[in-house]
């Protein structure tokens, strides 16, 4: 096996901070009220939308097809999968302006983002793999720290600036434009990603007998630990998905917020990730990741609690909340999610028990947000009120995210501290 430099090692880690900087910026244009905006635009329900936005979860389940990759070198296919992803992403903003029906521009619209999030999934777990394999891993707590917190603060900057340029064309009533605005960035920073990803070194891996699908799920459905933080995932997805996917309609359409103002309190969230990200990953690295997330957990729940108390009145002040204390959690549920299979997993199986562990988390949060969209559904169609009380369906599903996070809490600290 050839030796990588250190200087090439050293290049690598900056050039994956990189990578995952322009990931997250295209994120960002697909996903919350980006997205419900054109929906309203190709006139998508809310119900719908919160669907299409758990699709990202759905899309978990494609990642064990990532167990049939076990080419020694995967950067070409990695590479391919990316590309055509990110490609998939800007046709979301190019089907609107297609002189199709509408049921037909919504149906495109739906294969279109499937197709997305599948193609993604199935070589995420390599990618992760991959990346992961440039940084120590007596570090890493503290590099994917620094990571996030480079990529929360370009996305600051970013969300602000392409919210107020589709508010802009949104006003003067030519929001076609803004979508054609938005479909040209996310080629650009298809471009800039792709060149990151070239520059990375690759870690040749051993070569690996022919896949077992059946062996291999075994072995990690058999390891406890791997299921212990398997059931923290699904804690954490199924509270996030009860709500997350509904709340850019609920800001958009019943709060009347602008794209500006919730570009806004995105960046509240992402300050508040910024300031915490650091503190959360040197806790971790001194401590373990088991007690950081036991800790996170407990700060979600509050974070809910905010939208539980939200309405069109004080709309604005809750929400602000919501996004400050709910970055703060986030600023270490994200680097615990996967760190603990890290933690957990042995060493020749950690990026199949992450497809395992993403995947039936995936689909937990996707069959939430299908049922829980039926609740949207009923209390809109009965005018926001119930027993002739004015309520809004959102907050009533905040109800969920806010004791799941609770029992999440006793949970960690039961099973992965105290057996673990």
């Amino acid at each position: 096996m050839e030796k990588i430099s250190n200087k090439a090692l050293k290049r690598s880690q900056i050039m994956y901070v990189f990578q995952a900087t322009f990931e997250y910026l295209i994120s960002l244009l697909v996903g919350g009220t980006f997205l419900a905006t054109i929906t309203k635009d190709l006139g998508i329900s809310d119900s719908l939308t919160g669907v299409l936005s758990s699709i990202i979860s759905l899309g978990c389940l494609f990642q064990l097809t990532s167990f049939f990759i076990k080419r020694r070198k995967l950067k070409s296919i990695i590479l391919i999968f990316s590309v055509i992803n990110q490609l998939l992403f800007a046709l979301l903003y190019i089907i609107p302006h297609f002189a199709f029906s509408k049921t037909t521009k919504t149906i495109i619209f739906v294969i279109t983002i499937i197709l997305a999030y599948l193609i993604y999934n199935i070589i995420h777990p390599k990618k992760i793999g991959w990346m992961m394999s440039v940084v120590d891993y007596h570090k890493r707590g503290d590099f994917t720290a620094k990571k996030e917190m480079t990529s929360l603060i370009f996305g600051m900057v970013f969300s602000y600036s392409m919210g107020s340029v589709v508010d802009y064309f949104k006003a003067k009533g030519e929001i076609r434009i803004a979508f054609t605005i938005c479909a040209v960035v996310i080629s650009a920073l298809m471009i800039l990603h792709t060149v990151s990803m070239l520059l990375t070194v690759e870690k040749e891996f051993e070569s690996r007998q022919k896949i077992n699908i059946i062996k291999t799920l075994k072995d990690v459905f058999t390891n406890k630990k791997v299921l212990s933080v398997t059931i923290v995932t699904l804690f954490f997805n199924v509270a996030f998905y009860s709500i997350s996917p509904f709340l850019g309609t609920y800001m958009i359409n019943d709060l009347g917020f602008s794209l500006q103002f919730t570009s806004f309190l995105a960046i509240l969230s992402s300050i508040s990730r910024c300031v915490v990200s650091i503190p959360w990953g040197k806790y971790a690295d001194r401590n373990s990741f088991s007690k950081m997330i036991e800790k996170c957990f407990g700060v979600l729940a509050i974070s809910y609690f905010f939208i539980v108390l939200s309405n069109p009145k004080n709309g604005m002040i809750m929400l602000s909340l919501y996004y400050v204390v709910n970055g703060i959690a986030l600023g270490g549920v994200n680097s615990a999610l996967f760190n603990l299979i890290f933690d957990y997993a042995p060493k020749d199986s950690r990026e199949d028990s992450l497809a395992v562990c993403q995947s039936l988390s995936g689909i937990a949060g996707f069959l939430t947000t299908l049922i829980l969209s039926f609740v949207i559904s009923f209390v809109q169609g009965n005018g926001n009120k119930i027993f002739g009380i004015t309520v809004y369906a959102q907050p009533i599903l905040a109800i969920v995210s806010t004791l799941l996070s609770v029992c999440a809490v006793f949970y960690v600290r039961k099973v992965l501290i105290k057996k673990y």
